[in-house]
């Protein structure tokens, strides 16, 4: 799968971008495991414009990360194309367009998948911005406001008219928020659809690898991206990898290997921001992460982490059910 010069191979796995999740510390985690491209966090347009610190950090992007996109996102075509202009500077591989952030802070004041309300804007913007940079622009956007409105399929035209390289659908309606299923049918229409020549990349619900596998084989996308099921999981990378190319997870990481990620996620976290700050961002990593699924007294376990206010204390934890649960164990 290709996105202009940016060779992916065949059947990519990606890293979606989540606000407050895919910093350069994960991205590059995920990476290392088998991520074939990773995401920044979202980058409000309006903000990048006016230079505000916390927005303009997030252009930041490691060289081993690589190939990387940057993603933005606003409702008007001023800014958007600014903004376009700004990230091109930082040298992403691609430029990603938001039209799919369900939020209500975005998506109902327009951006996002608020865009979804407003085709001819949202055509608009993406005409603008693939012209205003040279890097390849794609665009991860849903199937459509709501059940009523799903969209998708001639709105995929519709974007390939305005240049797009190529274009990540998430399977559910603006309406839906991440509740229900991802609609994986409806993706499938729009891979299926002989007048779309640009690649489709799938994504929602991309929760184990034999999910990733049955997007592929059934659906026919080009590349699938894994958001949620990330979090706190970075080395799901390494065996949806391992099952594409091997049929089965022949060599998975040990538990001791999973737990020195997070604390290489802690250690980062903290590195990042401070102490405080990078607790409070890490801490929900750690609360969804699969390592203390299904233990004993978890819920008391996951309230210790979310109360947990110093590095020592979450290692202490770490440190806990790594010792009494698995005591220290291969899987």
């Amino acid at each position: 799968m290709r996105i202009g010069d940016v060779d992916l191979g065949r059947r990519p796995v990606m890293l979606a971008p989540m606000e407050d999740v895919t910093d350069q510390s994960f991205r590059l985690i995920c990476k290392e495991l088998g991520a074939d491209m990773t995401y920044s966090e979202f980058v409000s347009a309006d903000a990048l414009i006016r230079n505000i610190a916390a927005t303009t950090r997030k252009l930041s992007i490691h060289d081993a990360e690589r190939p990387t996109a940057i993603q933005i996102y606003g409702r008007e075509v001023g800014p958007m194309v600014e903004a376009a202009r700004m990230v091109e500077q930082a040298h992403p591989d691609i430029l990603d367009i938001n039209f799919g952030c369900p939020v209500k802070k975005v998506a109902g004041k327009g951006a996002g998948a608020g865009m979804l309300r407003d085709i001819p804007k949202m055509l608009e913007i993406t005409r603008e911005v693939v012209k205003a940079v040279r890097i390849p622009v794609t665009v991860k956007t849903r199937l459509g406001w709501d059940h009523e409105s799903k969209i998708i399929v001639d709105l995929a035209e519709q974007l390939q008219d305005c240049g797009i390289q190529a274009l990540t659908v998430h399977g559910r309606t603006r309406s839906q928020m991440y509740n229900g299923e991802a609609d994986w049918e409806m993706i499938g229409k729009v891979k299926a659809n002989p007048r779309l020549k640009i690649p489709v990349i799938g994504n929602g619900d991309i929760t184990t690898p034999e999910r990733l596998v049955e997007a592929f084989d059934r659906y026919g996308v080009d590349g699938v991206m894994v958001g949620r099921a990330a979090i706190g999981n970075p080395w799901i990378f390494s065996d949806m990898k391992q099952t594409l190319l091997y049929g089965e997870v022949r060599d998975p990481l040990s538990v001791s290997a999973k737990f020195d990620i997070l604390r290489r996620q802690i250690d980062e976290s903290i590195d990042r921001i401070d102490e405080y700050r990078g607790i409070l961002h890490i801490r929900r990593h750690l609360a969804v992460s699969s390592l203390f699924k299904g233990i004993p007294f978890f819920r008391e376990t996951r309230i210790r982490m979310l109360r947990a206010e110093t590095k020592q204390e979450l290692f202490d934890i770490i440190a806990d059910v790594e010792e009494n649960i698995y005591n220290k164990g291969p899987e």
